[in-house]
């Protein structure tokens, strides 16, 4: 069969530029040391890799927002230890006060110190981040959780929660509210004003009621700020053992995406020699053959 030599030089071109592309193709898989450059290379493949990439995006934020929330929730539980502190403290001279052998002079020495612990509260309880939100306020950011209004201390804030997603339908609460706090305020205000009477007895019913009441409010502000605290480090527990498990999911991610994309250098490479040993083939046999003619035969 004759073979026309437009033909021939056709079909030697076309796998020419069809080994040549595989050439490319390959060292251009080899330079990136990706197996899949369009998502025609491996249409299964890339869907994969594409869940996997979604999900570890979602696996890193959630880490991202666990992290955020341990240095807020770190924060408040440094914030609240203090005031157990001066809780604690006050409620020492309070014992003291309650002791009927003190004079007079010894109980106006006790004010200063209790109008300081006092004071120390109220601007704990009123810290703000590093927005200028305030952190013990519920969700009434913008407000101080505790003011003076009319000589008493108050409540501003509410006992809402602000949540953070930390995980596929898990939530974890990020702020403390201090609700309660103020009637420990008031009363240490009520035995503060009491002691500070230059004639004040220290056996009389009034002031042991008075401190009295000042005594189990601390013991109340006390149990509170405690068990906030306690919320604290268990929510911190619960976010260390969640953020380890993030941790497993996003290296499992990565090593299945990196499976299904890496290329593998030592097939590529194989794969390439064939190709240009293919290539190198056809020059030479299009050479000698372009170089024949029917001619040369006669």
């Amino acid at each position: 069969m004759r073979i026309a030599s437009s033909q021939y030089q056709a079909t030697m071109l076309r796998g020419l530029g069809e080994n040549q592309g595989a050439i490319n193709k390959l060292n251009e898989q080899m330079a990136s040391g990706n197996r899949i450059l369009l998502p025609s290379d491996d249409p299964v493949g890339n869907v994969q890799i594409s869940r996997l990439t979604r999900e570890q995006a979602l696996v890193t934020q959630y880490r991202d927002n666990i992290a955020s929330v341990q240095i807020r929730m770190s924060t408040n539980e440094s914030y609240l230890s203090s005031m157990t502190r001066d809780i604690t403290d006050a409620s020492d001279l309070l014992v003291w006060a309650a002791d009927g052998s003190n004079a007079p002079s010894d109980l106006n020495a006790m004010v200063v110190s209790l109008t300081s612990l006092r004071d120390s509260l109220v601007n704990t309880a009123n810290q703000r981040d590093a927005e200028g939100r305030y952190v013990f306020s519920g969700t009434e950011v913008d407000k101080a959780p505790i003011a003076l209004v009319g000589g008493s201390y108050v409540y501003q804030g509410n006992e809402k929660n602000q949540s953070t997603v930390v995980g596929n339908g898990v939530t974890q609460t990020t702020n403390v509210n201090l609700k309660g706090l103020e009637d420990l305020l008031n009363n240490l205000s009520t035995a503060i004003t009491a002691l500070s009477d230059p004639s004040v007895q220290p056996n009389s019913a009034a002031l042991r009621t008075i401190v009295g009441n000042a005594m189990d409010a601390t013991k109340t502000g006390l149990n509170m700020v405690s068990g906030k605290i306690a919320q604290l480090g268990g929510g911190q527990n619960i976010l260390k053992t969640l953020d380890d498990n993030h941790a497993n999911v996003s290296l499992s991610n990565s090593t299945a995406i990196l499976d299904l994309s890496q290329l593998d250098y030592a097939g590529a490479a194989t794969e390439l020699a064939g190709y240009n040993l293919a290539v190198e083939a056809s020059y030479k046999a299009y050479s000698k053959v372009s170089g024949m003619s029917l001619f040369s035969l006669i």
